[in-house]
């Protein structure tokens, strides 16, 4: 262990709660998470990058961070700066080492100072990036500044969309210690080794890799990289050794083949299986390990979505972020993981990663659970006619794919989402954008999410496939259905791929009515019942259409956004099939586990529905089963076959309270769910008792 990464472990690890030290084996990178002990000061606040300037009266406060994450979202939210400033001690200036800060987020714009001055400054609220700091450490007390601003920023993706822009160091902080020859960390964020599977046949998998050494030496350097797969149980199943000469100051690429026998697909969420990928310079220098999955993708315009040759169909929900009331943007892996465990529990497939990078806990998560991602950069709404936004564009795409590449659940690029000009701008734009996927990753398809203007305008013919956001039967101007739509789609573009990005509908676990009356998606009332309807039809028409390569649910969860005025509170798209906090599954989720999930389902629809207006009600359950029996009050009311995963009973309620419950066998094993209805004859329906005449 180096002498300044001993000194920044025992200054930050051991006498500050929150910060996290690795290494892995015999590698010479060392890695420091800085957590805990910031100070942060709301505002512009004039030479705060100083190491003189007084933070007394600053907050403490523990990364990740948003500074507006306690906003309600009124439409007025704060969008500005803020500062956040962090204190450490080098007791050694290093020789022959490099110390990189990376950033995991920090939005949407950031300059880094370093005993005030300017490290590095970042354009993108969602990419991980990094400085080197290494010349600008001094011996004794050091001085880490950060001004992060979340203001609109013309120059910077995204500048539309709907959900609130949340600011600050809302992702993790790290210090990188490591070698002079080490691995590229300044290539758009991602580790600097990259793996592609170039062949797949019964009997081996060749693997490409392409490693980027950096050499910040003075002179030329010989070394050698050695790069091994490990397979799920950490042993070696394959290796390839190659020495490389650097010359001094420069990044040069280094490009590793490997064998890989008897390969085990990742296949989705019917295996998926994870190999790792590690690569080391010399024998005890910089190492990297990343994930490695051995599959295929591909789209066919009849056949859909097809995983190593086979049919795949992508469903899911589109996630917005993992946001959580109070903490905004500011989560933790465990919530991150929660968010994808949902979403398998429901029997996705796939997911859309909207509307701009997400944390690399995402991606992992997926990776294991095998959700196959289309995960997409920040052009959303807008595109600005101008040189400075193009190349942040283009700076975006690129660190997507750098940060993500080695994660086999992304099998989609995406170049943006309802640019809803029509200006010759965002054409160049998106194709920029596609030319830049496809030299920078040509395995991967590309798509753009497609809404507003005819159905084959010509920026929706740029990607590799496509995707629309339909919403047949929420607003009233898109008419007719989404079967309908899909079917004249396919017929008049027989060739052209593609699938459904968005189609969803409001609901309020607050609001109920059975049956619903048609909503008014700006009103303030937004009936659970509705939106189960609403994806009732719309599953339906969607579910035996094979050439549809993905659909996906706008949204996973609700989600703050600060511009919405409806439902039963501001500042929240209520569209999520799991409310904002994810302590309520809604009745539509259980709609969607009942036909996706391989786990027995069954449910009682229009539960929080306590209190009944009318003693005659019809009981609607969601059952994998083939069918189900109902008992009213202990009472057997009767089995009764399921259509479409669903069965209904028309009942009649006592006065008082009522037991509902259903019992059903499905997979092997006996299925009940329960509830308690209450009906309240209303005052003018009660009998008079009989007088003494009567």
């Amino acid at each position: 262990m180096s002498k300044l990464f001993a000194c920044i472990l025992f200054m930050l690890a051991c006498a500050v709660p929150g910060a996290m030290a690795a290494q892995a084996p015999g590698s010479s990178r060392e890695t420091t998470i800085l957590l805990a002990d910031w100070l942060f000061a709301q505002g512009d606040l004039e030479g705060a990058a100083a190491p003189s300037f007084d933070d007394s009266g600053w907050s403490r406060v523990t990364l990740p961070h948003s500074f507006n994450a306690a906003e309600t979202g009124d439409g007025t939210y704060y969008r500005g700066p803020a500062w956040y400033r962090r204190a450490f001690d080098i007791v050694e200036l290093p020789r022959g080492r490099r110390l990189f800060i990376q950033f995991d987020g920090a939005a949407l714009v950031a300059d880094v100072y370093l005993n005030g001055k300017l490290a590095c400054r970042h354009e993108g609220g969602h990419a991980a990036f990094r400085c080197d700091v290494t010349g600008a450490l001094v011996r004794g007390a050091n001085l880490l500044a950060v001004r992060v601003d979340n203001s609109f920023n013309r120059a910077v993706t995204p500048l539309g969309g709907d959900f609130t822009v949340f600011g600050g160091l809302y992702r993790p902080v790290s210090l990188i210690e490591t070698d002079d020859v080490h691995f590229d960390l300044l290539d758009y964020g991602g580790p600097g080794v990259y793996a592609r599977v170039r062949g797949i046949a019964d009997d081996r998998a060749t693997i490409s890799v392409v490693a980027k050494l950096a050499n910040d030496r003075l002179r030329p350097n010989r070394t050698s990289v050695l790069a091994r797969i490990l397979d799920a149980q950490g042993r070696e199943v394959a290796r390839a050794l190659t020495a490389i000469r650097v010359p001094a100051g420069s990044v040069r690429d280094v490009t590793l083949d490997l064998r890989l026998l008897s390969p085990r697909l990742w296949d989705g969420v019917r295996d998926p299986y994870l190999y790792r990928l590690v690569a080391r310079i010399g024998p005890d220098g910089d190492e990297v390990s990343v994930p490695l999955g051995v599959r295929t993708v591909r789209a066919d315009p009849e056949q859909g979505f097809l995983l190593n040759g086979k049919s795949y169909p992508l469903r899911g929900v589109n996630l917005m972020h993992s946001a959580r009331p109070g903490k905004g943007t500011a989560v933790t892996d465990a919530e991150v993981a929660e968010d994808f465990a949902i979403m398998r529990d429901m029997g996705s497939t796939g997911a859309r990663l909207a509307h701009f990078q997400h944390p690399q806990a995402a991606y992992d998560e997926a990776d294991r659970l095998g959700l196959a991602l289309w995960t997409e950069i920040g052009i959303n709404g807008m595109v600005e006619d101008s040189a400075a936004f193009q190349a942040n564009a283009v700076q975006q795409m690129r660190e997507l794919i750098a940060q993500n590449y080695n994660h086999p659940s992304v099998v989609i690029w995406g170049l943006g989402n309802e640019v809803y000009s029509t200006e010759p701008i965002v054409e160049q734009v998106l194709r920029t954008l596609q030319a830049v996927a496809k030299q920078r990753d040509s395995d991967r398809l590309t798509a753009y999410a497609h809404c507003c203007q005819q159905d084959d305008h010509p920026k929706a013919l740029i990607s590799d496939i496509i995707g629309f956001n339909r919403y047949f039967g929420w607003y009233p101007d898109q008419k007719g259905t989404i079967g309908e739509w899909a079917a004249g789609f396919h017929s008049k573009h027989p060739e052209r791929p593609f699938g459904v990005s968005e189609y969803g509908a409001g609901a309020s676990i607050l609001h109920q009515e059975d049956p619903p009356r048609t909503v008014v998606p700006s009103s303030g009332w937004h009936p659970e019942q509705y939106q189960a309807l609403y994806h009732e039809r719309n599953w339906l028409e969607l579910k035996d259409k094979p050439y549809l390569w993905g659909t996906f649910i706008w949204v996973g969860f609700d989600l703050a956004s600060a511009g919405r005025h409806e439902g039963d509170r501001r500042g929240i798209n209520d569209k999520g099939l799991v409310t904002y906090d994810r302590q309520v599954r809604k009745d539509a989720w259980y709609w969607y586990r009942a036909w996706w999930s391989d786990q027995p389902t069954l449910y009682i629809n229009s539960r929080r529905f306590t209190l009944r207006p009318d003693p005659d009600v019809v009981v609607k359950i969601y059952t994998s089963a083939p069918q189900a029996t109902l008992f009213l009050n202990g009472v057997e009311i009767g089995e009764r076959r399921a259509e479409n995963r669903i069965v209904r009973w028309p009942v009649t309620l006592r006065d008082g309270a009522n037991v509902i419950e259903v019992r059903a066998a499905a997979g092997g094993e006996m299925l009940t769910d329960k509830v308690l209805w209450r009906y309240q004859r209303p005052p003018d329906m009660l009998v008079p008792a009989p007088s003494a005449s009567d």
